[in-house]
Order: structure tokens, then C-alpha cells, then sequence
């Protein structure tokens, strides 16, 4: 999820057999190496404006993450950001620093382990009480339809997904897709991944279903993992709001 960390964004910190670097060898006596991806001259760069706080280079990585999810900051630098690799400011004051950093382990959290985060409770499954596991399989979902008030054309509703021809997720909160990637709510990007999709050029065809059922085991994959990425969203927003202002350290920009 973007900016979403990747699943293994820890392991950029490797902590064996030193902090920032770790030898790997192969059967035939090769080394490969995997370095941080906070330089030293970067760490030092953070910690200048607070050279009294015992800042790492895991606490700069979250820091990053925490700052990018910034709407103020996101506004700020629109225009650069178009155009170039996002610059990441200092922060005036220390706590400013921690609690974007804090915010980013949390987001961070979220992001990697969307899979098993708690599914989100508030919402109704409409469907029968004797589903059997094939009752799961989804081809597309889509919104169900409601009335404009200001024109009576009929607009998506989007506090209810048909998630089938037996199923429908009622009661999703409308905050729920203001947590957007690639200026897409999350939640769309499952109701577009989660089905049955053929590649026009290839002809391959695409099954969730499968993924469901070979490899998960579950064929309420889609279903689930729609329930979880709504209390994903709802979690994001929630820590996004708590972010303080940009207060940057002088020459920072």
C-alpha cells in the first residue's frame, strides 16, 4: 500500500552481524550484501537539529513513512513532488520528530500486516445462514445503486458492495475511502483486484478465487480481506489526523 511499506521493510535494518550491514553466502562461497537504507550521513543529518535524542536509523525510516502520510505536507510540496523524488523536511522541535515517527511504526504496522488486522465489525453481511465455501467465490464486486437527491440520477452507494449474488457488505463507514493509494481508496483497489479479471492482450485470466482457495485456503479471502482493509482505512485516517503541523527546523526546505 502506498505509501504503503513493503512487506519486508524491517529487514532494510538488518541488526546482524552489525546494525547496518549484513553478509549473506551462498553454497558456492558468493557474498551478498544488504545495506541499510538510512545512510550514516543521513542519520546524522536528522539528528542535527536534536542532537540530544537517541534517534536511529529505524526511528528515521518511520519518521520518513510518518511525514509522507502528511496532508499538510503532501500540499506543501505538491508541485515537487509531481516532478521530482519527494525531500524529506527536518522537524524545529524533537517532539515533532517522535511523534511522526511513532505515527509511522503505526502506519507501517497496518500496511505490512493489512492481512491480519482485525476485520471491521461495524459493518452488516447481508447474505443466507447456510452459505457453503463456493457461496464465497466473487466475480466482481460493485456498488450498489442509490438516487442523487439533487438530480434523481441513480450514483453509486457507496456504504454498500454487492459482493455477490447472495452476499452484500452493508454499513461501510464513509471514512473508510478517504484512505486513498495512488489517489484511489484502498477499498477500490480490492473491489478491482478481488474477482475474476482477463488480461485483454493475453487472454489470461485472473481468479482471486483461486488465490482463495489454493493458497489461502479460505475461500472468504476476498470477503475478509475487504472487511480488514476497511478498519485498515479507518486506522490510517485516524493517525493521519492526530499528525502535528510541519514546524521545520530552519533551513530544512
Amino acid at each position: 500500500m502506498s505509501a504503503a511499506a513493503q512487506p519486508a521493510m524491517d529487514d532494510m535494518f538488518a541488526v546482524q552481524p552489525d546494525p547496518d550491514l549484513e553478509i549473506f553466502e551462498d553454497s558456492e562461497g558468493r557474498q551478498y550484501v544488504r545495506r541499510s537504507a538510512i545512510t550514516d550521513a543521513g542519520l546524522a543529518h536528522f539528528r542535527e537539529p536534536h542532537p540530544c535524542e537517541p534517534i536511529t536509523k529505524h526511528d528515521v525510516f518511520y519518521y520518513v513513512y510518518g511525514i509522507l502520510h502528511s496532508p499538510e505536507y503532501r500540499e506543501r510540496y505538491a508541485n515537487n513532488l509531481r516532478k521530482e523524488l519527494p525531500r524529506i523536511p527536518r522537524c524545529r522541535v524533537a517532539s515533532d520528530f517522535w511523534r511522526f515517527s511513532r505515527a509511522g511504526r503505526e502506519l507501517g504496522d497496518l500496511h505490512v500486516n493489512y492481512e491480519s488486522v482485525p476485520m471491521y465489525t461495524g459493518c452488516v453481511i447481508d447474505a443466507p445462514d447456510d452459505l457453503a465455501p463456493m457461496d464465497y467465490c466473487v466475480q466482481k464486486m460493485r456498488f450498489a445503486k442509490t438516487k442523487d437527491p439533487q438530480t434523481g440520477k441513480p450514483i453509486n452507494d457507496r456504504s454498500t458492495v454487492i459482493y455477490n449474488d447472495k452476499i452484500t457488505i452493508r454499513n461501510i463507514p464513509a471514512a473508510a475511502w478517504g484512505y486513498c493509494i495512488e489517489s484511489r481508496p484502498a477499498l477500490a483497489w480490492v473491489m478491482d483486484r478481488q474477482g475474476v479479471r482477463t488480461d485483454k492482450a493475453s487472454g489470461i485470466v485472473n481468479d482471486a478465487n483461486d488465490w482463495a482457495i489454493e493458497t489461502t485456503g479460505n475461500p472468504k479471502y476476498p470477503l475478509e480481506l475487504f472487511l480488514r482493509v476497511v478498519t485498515v482505512s479507518l486506522e490510517t485516517m485516524r493517525i493521519v489526523a492526530a499528525l502535528p503541523a510541519l514546524d521545520l527546523y530552519e533551513g530544512s526546505e
